[in-house]
This record gives structure tokens, sequence and C-alpha cells, in this order.
């Protein structure tokens, strides 16, 4: 026993050596690379003792379970120093070496996760929550029936207690931040959940505000209007709506804690809103304040006063606002347009002195407390300049022991309520009274002195006075026996607008000099001239002229008014019209143009032009003939006319020649072809069935061609739809029967041609040649079906008269002579042709012409002449007057008499087997009418 003290007194000297006192004794510590141990893993403990200063411990492991620290027995020793545990619990270790023993290390807790996963939410779960509102915040654990103890972790400035939730009663800013929670088992306090993942609290500092939104801020009478009220970035509220009945009443609760953020209202008030959300009830701040305007069916009536229609600039008017069955009530008004000079609240405000400015509509209504009256009628305040007297008088001369009436007036036909003053002499300020003059009525005197008068109308409280009137000298005059006359220059029936005209007063007898007056209707102010000169006449001009003269020895001698001349002028500038004869031109032949001008009147020069083709604009130039500049005759000849040409006229007259416009063109066509220009048809024949390809060629040294086209129904084609090149390709269809001919870029004017569609799809067509066929040459013509072109027997007709009935299809004709010109056609079957005109043409000449298939035709002798007088008769008719023929019942008669005879003579003729009724005559002047 001895020893053994011994010995533990050695091992207390040496272990003071060693480490000094006793209280110096080392302290073991115990680390743990996490304080969970996950769900089927491990945590792994290491235990040291000032590992940088001592070695060869060796440890010892603690686990304390309810209080009793047992030796750890069960776990997996990684090393001298490192342990792996798969459970929770509170663990410590301690080391020792030899018999010496460290203390023991402080306690770790090593918790064991479990699968439960928490949960934390707000309740109420609004986005944002306001300072002041209570919100709860909850940790929610699910699975099984276990009982948890809680942890909150949380960067917010409140500590959580250890319970699933907490409210807060009162939010505030600190309590914003993230929350995140965890379970521990009250059963086994080692078993823990997971932290939950974090939820944001964010309180707002400042406190809502309602906003209210209205549908209209004014209730039409009978309606309602729907009101909203809103709290912007939030949910969950209810809605208070209150109303005041004025600025000053308490407002009233009308609806409460309603979800529905809508309501109707059909009464005026002062309303505003609040919303409200939890429990208990946290409020916004109340809305501001929405004024709405009631309509009640009352409409009051503005009138002006004065009520007269015309107001002046300078006057004094008072516009005034009545609310019939208003009466006692405290209404204050406003006014539409609000430019007013008085306050807007006056049922009434005086214009001391109105201007144009003032002028436009007005419109008043009433307001009381939230009631409004309907807007008035608009009444139109017009404001004119300030107007002049008018001082007319009946006479300017004071007959012996007479008087002379003198009439002043303000505008009659706008104005009213005025009251006239009368002055004699420039410079007196001193109106009239009843010793100078007899007053008739407010606006008529009557005075027997001579002077110079004036007037002014004045009106209205203050007067108002209008400008003074010209003066007007009233004498004792004399008339002179002279009688004034005006005229015209030119002395023309009719004046179009831009002529120049003179209207002149003449006063002959005597060598008396005059003044001269004029009196007129027209839009114009005669100057005090003998004559004056309108330089470009309008309908402005158009009026009766008179003038009188006064001497200017004696100023009080005039003569009499002359009589009135009429001025007509006409707004629409004359257009000429061009007729040419012949339409269809033999070689070398005379073509006569005659102009002549709508509505005809004298003075007229005349002016001819040939059409030059402009390819460019699709139109045609115009090109001044030969001697063509301001012709006195109205016609024009042209000698030795070869091919197809265009012509317009136009007529002039007067000093500062005044021009027509150009007629529309005319045309004279040849059939025969044009060194320079021609025209080429394919297939080449006249008769076509319709849906036939027809190529019409223009030829000649050119670039640049347009096909032109003359139809049946009168107009004139300006270029072909389907031109390629110099080619114009058609389709045809009945509209295409026409004549045709090319026009060239340079100006030339090619051959013409008469294309005939046959309509009759089952009938036969005859084929022959479209251009003329020379003397002595040989031709066929044949007979076609659209389904067969070449048939037997065929009957052949020239001028109606059957000249072939055999097996042939085909006509022949060796050598064809003047004889054989004609109208030929075919019959196959029982069914004709159409008859198509075959010129023939001289051997030494450019060819005969071709004749359009309508017109009159005739053959013999009688039908020429009579031809000769019907064209002599019409011709003579038109040139001489085409107006009086139109109006003359008995050449009418006799012309159409004539026409008659003429088309019954023919009709015998062409049934007639006669062989000489050989040649077919066209005088029939087809009109031209330009169409795109």
């Amino acid at each position: 026993m001895g020893h053994s003290l011994l010995c533990l007194l050695g091992l207390f000297l040496l272990n003071t050596v060693i480490h000094g006192n006793a209280g110096d004794k080392p302290k073991a510590k115990l680390s743990a690379d996490n304080t969970a141990v996950p769900v089927g893993g491990s945590v792994t403990l290491t235990c040291s003792v000032n590992p940088s200063s001592s070695s060869r411990w060796k440890y010892y492991w603690y686990k304390e379970n309810y209080g009793v620290r047992e030796r750890l027995w069960d776990a997996f020793f990684l090393s001298n120093d490192q342990v792996r545990v798969s459970q929770g619990g509170l663990y410590s270790c301690k080391g020792k070496r030899g018999r010496y023993c460290s203390e023991l290390s402080q306690s770790v807790r090593i918790d064991t996760i479990v699968s439960n996963r928490p949960v934390v939410t707000l309740h109420p779960n609004w986005s944002e929550i306001y300072r002041g509102e209570t919100i709860t915040v909850r940790c929610e654990i699910h699975g099984g029936d276990t009982e948890w103890d809680y942890e909150w972790e949380t960067n917010s400035m409140i500590k959580a207690p250890n319970q699933n939730e907490y409210r807060i009663r009162s939010a505030s800013s600190s309590n914003s931040g993230n929350y995140r929670c965890k379970g521990r088992m009250k059963s086994s306090q080692h078993k823990t959940t997971e932290w939950s993942d974090s939820v944001t609290l964010t309180v707002s500092t400042s406190k809502p505000r309602a906003t209210p939104t209205a549908q209209s801020l004014t209730i039409p009478a009978g309606g309602s209007v729907t009101l909203s009220c809103s709290v912007e970035g939030s949910a969950g509220w209810k809605f208070d709506w209150f109303r005041r009945d004025s600025v000053s009443s308490k407002a009233q609760l009308i609806r409460g804690n309603e979800a529905n953020r809508d309501i109707s209202v059909s009464q005026g008030g002062l309303y505003h809103c609040r919303g409200g959300r939890g429990d208990p009830v946290y409020y916004t701040e109340d809305s501001s304040n929405v004024t709405i305007m009631q309509i009640i069916p009352i409409k009051p009536p503005v009138t002006l006063q004065p009520s007269w229609p015309q107001i002046y600039s300078g006057e004094t008017v008072t516009v005034r606002c009545e609310i019939q069955g208003g009466e006692g009530a405290q209404w204050t008004y406003e006014w539409s347009p609000a430019k007013l000079n008085t306050p807007p609240t006056s049922n009434e405000y005086r214009i001391i002195t109105v201007t144009e400015s003032d002028s436009g509509g007005y419109s008043c209504r009433g307001r009381r407390d939230y009631f409004f009256t309907e807007w008035s009628d608009i009444i139109t305040l017009t404001v004119s300049y300030k107007p002049k007297a008018k001082l007319t008088a009946d006479n300017t001369a004071v007959p012996v022991g007479g008087s002379v009436t003198l009439t002043c007036s303000v505008n009659p036909s706008s104005s009213s309520g005025w009251k006239y003053y009368w002055y004699r002499d420039e410079k007196s300020s001193e109106a009239l009274t009843t010793q100078d003059a007899v007053f008739h009525s407010n606006g008529q005197i009557s005075v027997s002195q001579e002077g110079l008068y004036r007037c002014r109308g004045g009106r209205g409280n203050p007067v108002y006075y209008t400008e003074d009137s010209q003066s007007v000298r009233i004498g004792k005059t004399v008339t002179a026996s002279n009688r004034p006359v005006v005229t015209l220059h030119p002395n023309w029936s009719e004046i179009y607008r831009g002529e120049t005209i003179t209207v002149r007063c003449e006063i002959h007898g005597g060598d008396t000099e005059w003044d001269y007056e004029w009196e007129t209707n027209s839009m114009i102010k005669a100057a005090n001239q003998n004559e004056f000169r309108i330089r470009s006449a309008s309908s402005s001009n158009s009026g009766n002229y008179r003038c009188k003269g006064r001497m200017k020895s004696s100023q009080h001698k005039t003569t009499e008014w002359s009589d009135s001349v009429t001025l007509t002028v006409s707004d629409n500038k004359p257009r000429p019209v061009l007729t040419v004869s012949p339409s269809w031109l033999s070689p070398g032949a005379s073509v006569t143009l005659n102009c002549e001008v709508e509505h005809p009147s004298a003075g007229w020069s005349f002016y001819w032009y040939k059409a030059v083709p402009d390819l460019s604009e699709k139109s045609s130039s115009y090109e001044l003939l030969p001697d063509g500049s301001g012709t006195a005759q109205d016609s024009y000849i042209i000698h030795g006319q070869t091919h197809t040409a265009g012509y317009v006229c136009r007529a002039g007259r007067g000093d500062s020649e005044y021009h027509t416009d150009h007629s529309q063109p005319k045309f004279v066509w040849s059939a025969d072809v044009h060194s320079a220009a021609s025209l080429t048809v394919s297939p080449d024949r006249v008769q076509h069935f319709t849906s036939d390809s027809v190529s019409l060629t223009c030829e000649g040294n050119f670039t640049e061609w347009r096909v032109r086209k003359f139809s049946e129904d009168g107009r004139l084609y300006s270029d072909c739809r389907r031109m390629t090149g110099s080619t114009c390709n058609i389709n045809t269809s009945e509209s295409d029967t026409a004549v045709y001919w090319c026009e060239s870029g340079s100006g030339e004017f090619s051959s013409a041609v008469n294309i005939t569609v046959q309509n009759d799809g089952n009938g036969p067509i005859l084929v022959s040649p479209v251009h003329p066929v020379t003397e002595g040459a040989s031709v066929s013509l044949s007979c076609s079906l659209r389904t067969q072109k070449i048939l037997s027997n065929v009957f052949f007709y020239h001028n109606d008269k059957l000249i072939q009935n055999d097996h042939r299809g085909e006509l022949k004709i060796s050598a064809v002579s003047k004889s054989d010109e004609g109208f030929y056609k075919c019959q196959y079957s029982g069914r004709e042709s159409a008859q198509s005109w075959m010129s023939v043409k001289g051997a030494d000449s450019s060819s005969s012409p071709v004749r359009l298939m309508v017109g009159l035709v005739c053959g013999v002798s009688l039908i020429i002449i009579l031809l000769l007088l019907l064209y002599r008769c019409r011709t003579t008719n038109s040139a001489a007057n085409e107006q009086t023929l139109n109006q003359d019942e008995g050449q009418q008669h006799v012309y159409s008499s004539l026409l008659h005879g003429v088309r019954s003579v023919y009709e015998k003729l062409r049934r007639s087997e006669n062989p000489e009724n050989g040649k077919v005559y066209n005088f029939i002047n087809i009109e031209l009418v330009e169409a795109e």
C-alpha cells in the first residue's frame, strides 16, 4: 500500500511537472462533420486533445440517453480519434494517455433526420401585408400522428416561440424577413425534420389607400352610373361605400363589407370608399371623394337681350339663362363656351361691347348641390362689322312745289330695332326735326330743300349708332331732253366666260359734257364714266345695265334713265362641232371641213388643224393647216387628199381674241395601201366569225404604232387592248365590227379597212379581200362556215343579183374591172352571209373608195340625184342655221319625206334584176365620238 501511494504521488508530481497545476488539466474537444444524420446516412465525429502539443492519446466515446451517459460500443470506429454514428444522441469524448485522463469534451447533439417535410405558410397568404394587419406564421408537418416540438429560424427582428405557429397582431416592418422551421419528435428528442423552405414576409410601412373610379361622373336623367373601388397590389379586400348629400353633411354608409368592388348609384352626391380585410378587420385609408352629378329633366332656355337677329360690333348684349320650375332653389350656372367676361355662376352676363370674336353658339345649365339640369339648346350670337346706313332717294331733284322722299335702312333683311337720324350738310351734327322735313315713318322722310343729306341708325340702351350713310345731293333739278342709250361692244347675243366686253353709255345732242351714273343688278360696281370694259367676263357680270347723265356745267340738270340692256355671260366655254365630207375618200378627191359653234353667235373666225398622233399621251397634237389661221368662212376645203387623216377646228373672236376649245377630231378614211404606212389583216378577209383570232399589223418604217377603231355605235377607241409590237390581236365579238387604221409615232396614217363580225354562229361568211383589188388582177371569193372552210353548191350575188349557181364553191374573176366593184354575198343551204363591198382601183391610180355597209345605197341616176339633193339640203340648212332647222317643222317634214323617198326607190331597185344598178354611193357623214 505504501508502494501504491508512492506511485500515485510520483505520477502526480510528474503530471505537475509536465502540465502544471491540476487546475490546468486539458479538456477533450469533439467536432462533427454534420449535426444531423441524413436519412440512411451517418455523421463522422472527431475527438482531439490539443493536437498541436500532445500525442499518443487514446480516445473514449460516450452517448447520453435520457440523462444517462454510457460508453459507446456500437459505433463504426474509423481511427483512434474518429468514429461514425448513424443514430441521434448527445455525444461526448475524452482522451487518456497512460493513466492520465483529460476532462470530458463538451457534448455535441447529433439529430437523426426523419422523412417528414415541414412547410411554412402565412395566414392569410396575401402578397403584401400592411403595417397594423394581423398575420399568422404557421409550421405544418404532415405524416402520421407524431407530436413535435418546433424550431424557428428567421432574420426578422422578432424571436419566434417554440410552437407550430404564432400570431403577429399588429405587423410592422420589424416583422419583415424570411421564416423557416423544423420539427423535433417529442418521443425522441434526437429525431428532427429538415429545415423547411423559407417564406418571405414583407410588411409595408405605408397604409394603403382605396382608389375609386367612375364609369361616368354624370348620371343621365332616369339612369345610373357604376362606381368601382380598388386597392392596388393586394387581394382579399371587401369594400365599404359612403355618400354625402353635400360638402358639409356627414358621410353615410350605403353599402358595407361587400366583396363586389362595384356599386351602381342613381343619386348625385359625394362618394368615397375603403377596403377592409382580415380578422380583426384591417381598414385602408378612405379614398378620395368622387363627385357624381345627377341630371334632372329640366332644360333651361337661353335668350338674347335684345333679341335682334343681327348684332353688330360695339353693341351691348345680354345672354340670359332661365330655369323654369326651379324657383326658390339656389342655382348656380355653367356656360358653354367658357369664355365669358362675368362670373360663371350668374344666370346672365352682359357683353358691354361685343366683337366678332364673341360670335358663336351659347348654351347653359344649372347646378344645385350634386344636381345638373340638362344643357339648354344652343342659341347663336352672330356679330358683324359695324353697319353703314343706306340712304336712297326717289328722285335727286325736287320738282317745283314738290318734295323728294328719302329712305334710310340698315340691312333690313337681317336686323331690326333701328331708329333713324337725319342730317343735312356735311358739317351739321344736329339731326333734322319736323320743322326741316316731313316724317312719314321710322325710315322715311320728305324734304323740299336742296342740300346734301345723310342718315344713320341707332338702337339699344345706351344707343348704338351705325356709320353715316353715303351723302345724297338733292337739288332743284331740271331734266334734260337728251336721251342716253346703253350699248354693248361687241353686241353679240351671248358672251362667254373669259371674253372681253365693253358697256357704253351714249348721250347724243349738242356739245354738252356729262358725268355718268350707272344702275345695275349685277355683282359689279360700274365706274362713273361713259363706258367700262370687262376684260374677263364671268357670270357675276350678268345683269341689266342702265345709265343717265348729269351736266358738268349744271349739276342739277340730268337726263332720264336709259332703257336697260341685258348682259348675259355663259359659264360654259363653247366647243365647236366639226364635220367632214366625204368620210370615205376617193384618191385625189377634195375633202370639205365644216366647223360650227354651239349656240351660234356672230363674229367668229375659224382655225383648222391636222391631228398628229401622239402615242406617248394616247392622244393627238394639232398642226395648223396651210392658210388655216383665222378664216372668215366656217368651211375649209382640202384638195388632192390621198390617204387617211384626222382634223379638228376651233373658233375665236373679239379684241384680245377669245378662243373656244378644240372640236373633237374627225377622220376621213382611205382604203388605199399607202406607201409610207399600211395595215394588213390576217386572215385577209372582211368577214369573220365571233371568237376568231384576227391580227391587224401596222407596216412601215416606224417603231411605234397604235391601232384605232371606229365602231358601229359611233365610238372612237384610241388604242388596241392587246398590242404586241406593231400587231393588234383581237378575239372577235359582235362589237368588233368597225373601221380600223394604224397611226405611227411619226404622225403617219395607214389605209383603213372594214371588219365585219358575223353574229349568226350557224350562218356562212363571205371570204373577200379587205383591200381594193387592182384592175386586171384576178380574185377569188368563197363561202365558209365556222365548222367547214370549203363549201360547194354555193350561190353568189353581186349587188343582190345572182351571178353564179352551180357546184363550184368559189367565184373566180380572172381579170377584175370597174364593173366588178360592188356588194357581194353568198348563200349556202338557204342561209345568206352578210354583204361586203369589194373595191376596184385602176392600175394607174392609188385606190378606189371602200364604202361602209351602213348608209343609203343607190345605183342609178335617180338615186344619185335624190341623194345629192338630200345632201345639198342638209348642208345648206346646217350652214345657214341648225337651230332654225330643228325648230322649223316644215323643213324637217320635207327632209324626212325626201329621205323616205330615197329609201323606197332604193329598195325597189335593190329587188330588181337590172344589171345597170351598179355603183353605190354613201353620203352619210358618221359622227365620231372619242372614247377610251
